[in-house]
């Protein structure tokens, strides 16, 4: 240790005189390290989001084997340990009921063990989030390394992004427009490489989202998994982790209210998941720094969507890696961002940035020739959503974006799966599709059911996208004319329970509006006659979630982990 450092904090276990000091050197001897291995080392943690049950981090395991390398290089004392991991795919009902769970799993392992500086190994869309929530509550030196996107998949010629082109086809399905032997070989090349989705899901935009709040190191958003150097990163990540602990150079030192500000104009600029809202949102809780939704509205007025990426564009992952990375991104809106801002490199985002080139405008416009002079997410409000809701208009259907039709209305997602292809459902291609209970408590967890199926026989009419709203969230890598994240929820008497068939809804997205044409007697009059939810757990962890969880304007965290206070969000820098 270098002279004048303040004691680490591994200290506090190894140089103690009790007896579980002496022990704790002898558990290490037992796993075969010598006192040479450790002694005057940091101890350094790296935090592993593997599992075999999430496919997207199923190759994290080579990649704590990298940062090992780099940590061992850089002289410190690399440990590797579990946290739970979540999957998109296996877990019921939502991966998102169980963030605020895995968070907690990384802020307590970290606190409780002798670790100095921890290095984030994520990937799947709530790890990444949930990795940064904990570390940001223990704040102790972490860095995030993401497993990458997975590599291009292709199908008959065509460049296929999982999930979204999927999604895409699961509709030509039940339209009938592709046989259940396509579909069939299309499934066995959709996923073709360990990563994460290559579209900007959730994934790819959380990814981003670290790089651009500069706790996840240049090139994380994008380098490949199967790419030799997201290898390379990582053990470039295991160097650094020992020289941020050496400076002592915390979560809170680089989270910051313009650093969060800076993720907001990338996740505009990107055309984002939606679901990046609610995660910035409690990530930044965890700090006291608040980030009300109308913030995130204001700042996409002023940044322009310039990604070309699936679901809102063309192109995916790789493509963007091969144009020049989130890295060229962030030069060509330099201009809106905090240049100065600190990062995990020991530079500015501005000095981490000034060397980045685009390689392909076709994939990443300027700011000048953007997509669209607005960002890719829209932040509404009105007597349907009188805390905000969201909508991703870079994908919407542009015609639909200012739209009134009569509400279809499904009580829960059982309810749609039951009805949405009876022939005898009312419903037209003007209507509005509204779904709730699929909140944060009505669900509960919030899954991803916001992106609710069109009924069959208007697809098979060639309808492919209609208006659809909901408390729900949706995939990041879906897409279409759908609004989420409804606030309140419907269960926690939000004016969306009062929605009845029949009723007219008013979608203004230029407006920034989500009307109920009822009037506000008549709304209050039917909330005042619908009966509370019944609870879906009486024990456990379900039971405490859906006592604590916060609204999706406030992130869906738990009260009880949000630090106290609120930092205000410094000015403008659209000029």
């Amino acid at each position: 240790m270098q002279a004048g450092r303040a004691e680490r904090r591994s200290q506090a276990w190894f140089d103690t005189p009790e007896l579980y000091g002496w022990l704790r050197h002898a558990a290490l001897k037992a796993q075969g390290f010598t006192e040479d291995a450790y002694l005057g080392k940091p101890v350094i943690g790296i935090c592993n989001s593997w599992s075999e049950l999430t496919h997207c981090n199923v190759h994290l395991r080579g990649l704590a084997a990298a940062v090992k390398r780099g940590v061992w290089q850089a002289g410190g004392f690399p440990l590797e340990f579990p946290v739970m991991s979540l999957g998109e795919y296996n877990m019921r009902p939502t991966t998102m009921l169980y963030r605020n769970l895995m968070s907690m799993d990384v802020e307590e392992s970290i606190r409780a063990n002798p670790l100095d500086g921890v290095v984030l190994l994520g990937g799947c869309d709530k790890t990444t989030p949930a990795l940064l929530m904990g570390a940001a509550s223990a704040d102790v030196p972490a860095i995030l390394v993401t497993g990458g996107p997975q590599l291009k998949a292709a199908w008959r010629g065509e460049e296929l992004g999982s999930c979204t082109d999927c999604r895409r086809y699961r509709q030509e399905l039940r339209a009938g427009r592709i046989t259940e032997q396509d579909w069939a070989d299309l499934q066995d090349g959709i996923i073709r490489s360990p990563g994460h989705c290559m579209v900007m899901g959730t994934a790819s935009t959380m990814a981003a989202m670290g790089e651009s709040l500069g706790i996840a190191p240049p090139g994380n958003a994008d380098v490949p998994a199967a790419d030799s150097r997201r290898a390379r990163l990582a053990e470039s990540a295991g160097r650094r982790i020992v020289d941020m602990v050496d400076e002592d150079l915390r979560p809170s030192a680089l989270l910051t209210v313009n650093a969060f500000e800076n993720a907001i104009r990338t996740l505009h600029a990107i055309g984002g998941s939606t679901n990046a809202v609610i995660h910035l949102t409690a990530i930044a809780g965890r700090l006291g720094i608040d980030l009300p939704p109308d913030r995130f509205g204001e700042l996409s007025d002023t940044t322009p969507l310039i990604l070309d990426m699936k679901p809102s564009g063309r192109f995916l992952m790789e493509d963007l890696f091969n144009a020049g990375g989130l890295q060229a991104v962030l030069r060509e809106i330099s201009h809106l961002l905090y240049e100065e801002a600190p990062t995990v490199t020991g530079r500015s985002l501005g000095q981490n940035i000034a060397a980045a080139r685009v390689h392909d405008r076709e994939v990443v416009r300027t700011a000048r020739q953007p997509m669209d002079p607005q960002g890719g997410l829209a932040v509404l409000r009105g007597s349907l959503a009188p805390d905000g809701a969201l909508i991703r208009q870079s994908s919407a259907s542009p015609e639909l974006l200012t739209h009134s039709g009569r509400a279809v209305v499904f009580e829960s997602h059982d309810d749609v799966e039951e009805r949405v292809d009876d022939p005898g459902l009312d419903v037209r291609p003007d209507d509005v599709l509204v779904l709730r209970n699929a909140g944060p408590i009505g669900a509960p967890g919030m899954p991803e059911w916001g992106f609710l199926p069109l009924p069959k026989k208007l697809l098979e009419r060639g309808v492919r996208d209609m208006v659809r709203l909901s408390d729900a969230r949706m995939s990041g890598t879906a897409f279409g004319t759908v609004v989420v994240h409804v606030a309140p929820e419907s269960a926690a008497g939000g004016p969306l329970a009062a929605v009845r068939g029949g009723d007219m809804i008013r979608l203004d997205v230029p407006a920034r509006r989500l009307d109920l044409l009822v009037d506000r007697g008549e709304i209050r009059r039917r909330l005042s006659e619908t009966p509370p939810p019944s609870p879906h757990y009486e024990r456990g962890y379900g039971w405490m979630f859906t006592r604590h969880v916060l609204q999706a304007n406030e992130g869906c965290d738990f009260n009880f982990l949000r630090a106290g206070g609120a930092a205000e969000l410094s000015g403008d820098r659209s000029t």
